[in-house]
Parts: structure tokens; sequence; C-alpha cells
């Protein structure tokens, strides 16, 4: 369902080591370099959402899918969540609840609300589409992230309906990783932070296995994501994609 990559891939990948120390590469070859690393032809993984919120402790595990920008689909496997399913599809997201044994359509400000109780939205989980044909971008200088030294990159939305307006991304100028970037509305407001926690190299890419997410309208709130046994860009069968496994 991220970040950034993705129902619900919660995917936000970073970049590889492209770029040369010391040089100072363009704006768009940054956000380029984002993008190739961020949009997934396919992915598949297990995962664990830990959510802390006001001094509790949740933790829900899930298996997800997603395809391109296109189709998603999320299985939530902890015993008080066993079942409960997301299908992205044709542009819609539908939620399936054991509890009831109905599908439900999310849709309009539905899309906002948090997901699972966590920081994201279900907005922030069904995107995988290239930041380049978002937003426009320049770099606004250099700047330090936990000891690493950055590229701050500012990006702004080409188009008004985008969530967030303008985003700000730190980006290792040694790797390349995306160390964190905030997230503003139109006013200016900072709504959300993310933080890289912990890459792995999966098939040739640095990519992102632990994320924090904070939603700075929410108090003493703070979700981690944490992915296992990632498989990206490999074929995943039509029928992960249906309104049968979601109702199964």
């Amino acid at each position: 369902m991220k970040m950034k990559v993705t129902v619900c891939a919660f995917v936000f990948v970073v970049t590889a080591g492209a770029f040369v120390y010391g040089q100072t590469p363009s704006a768009a070859e940054l956000l380029r370099q984002v993008d190739d690393n961020e949009i997934y032809t396919t992915i598949k993984y297990e995962g664990d959402m830990i959510i802390e919120y006001q001094n509790r402790r949740f933790v829900k595990t899930m298996k997800a899918w997603a395809r391109e920008n296109s189709d998603s689909f999320i299985e939530f496997t902890n015993p008080e969540d066993r079942g409960t399913k997301y299908l992205k599809k044709n542009g819609r997201l539908y939620v399936y609840s054991p509890d009831t044994e109905e599908v439900m359509l999310i849709s309009g400000h539905m899309l906002k609300e948090s997901m699972m109780g966590s920081d994201m939205s279900y907005e922030d989980t069904i995107e995988n589409e290239k930041l380049i044909n978002r937003y426009d971008p320049v770099i606004g200088g250099s700047g330090i992230w936990n000891g690493r030294d950055c590229w701050v990159l500012d990006l702004t939305a080409k188009n008004r309906t985008e969530s967030y307006p303008r985003q700000k991304l730190w980006i290792d100028k040694e790797n390349g990783d995306c160390l964190h970037y905030e997230l503003f509305a139109l006013s200016g407001a900072k709504l959300k932070e993310y933080n890289l926690l912990r890459v792995e190299l999966i098939g040739g890419r640095r990519f992102p296995v632990e994320i924090e997410i904070r939603d700075l309208l929410r108090r003493n709130s703070k979700t981690t994501m944490i992915m296992r046994n990632v498989v990206l860009d490999r074929p995943i069968a039509d029928s992960v994609f249906s309104q049968r496994n979601l109702e199964r």
C-alpha cells in the first residue's frame, strides 16, 4: 500500500548511489534518481507496522503485493486484524472486514483518514507515480542529517490537486539515500515527516526496509514500518489483484 511507494505497498523507496561525491547534480537528476528506485514494476513483501500513539503500542503484521501505480493488495495477519484486506484496482480502493464480511469503497475525504490507526493516510499508501511528473524540483542547498552531508531538495507541486503541495528531501551526497523528508500543506504548515532507519541492497538498489513516519497533527504519535522478504520486479498473477481474492 510509499511510500511516497503504496493498497498498500507502504514503500518509500530511496536512491542508489549514482552520483559522484563532491560534484553537484542538478535538481532534476536528483529527483529522477529517486524515481528510478522508487517506482517499481512489482513488489511483494511481508511487513510489520508498529504504531506508538499516546503511550500505547500496537503491532500489526501484513503481507502485501503491488504492481506499478494501478494494482495493490494487502492482507493483515496479526490476530486482532487477521483477514482485513485492502485492494486498489482501477483507481479505486476497497477494504474487506471479516467482522461484517462486507467490502467498502474508500473514497473522497475518507482517503485522508488514518489507515489502521497509523500515521499514514490511505492516500499516502497507494501512490506509485513518478515525483518528476508531479513536482518541480529545486536544490535548496546543503544540510546535515544525522551526521550525514546531504543535498536539500525542495519540491513544488505542478497540480493543485496534490495532497502535499510541497515536499522537502534530504539526500545523502555519498550514497544517494533519502534520509529524511517532510510534507507540507498549501499554507506552509508541516504535516508529516519520514525518517530512513535502515536500507538493504536489493536488486542493485538501496532499498529502505525500515522507516519512521510521524503525522505532526497527532500528538505523541509515530509509526515504524519494517519490511521483510522483499521481492522486486517479478511477475505477480492477476488473480492477486481481484475482487474474488478480496472477498474470500
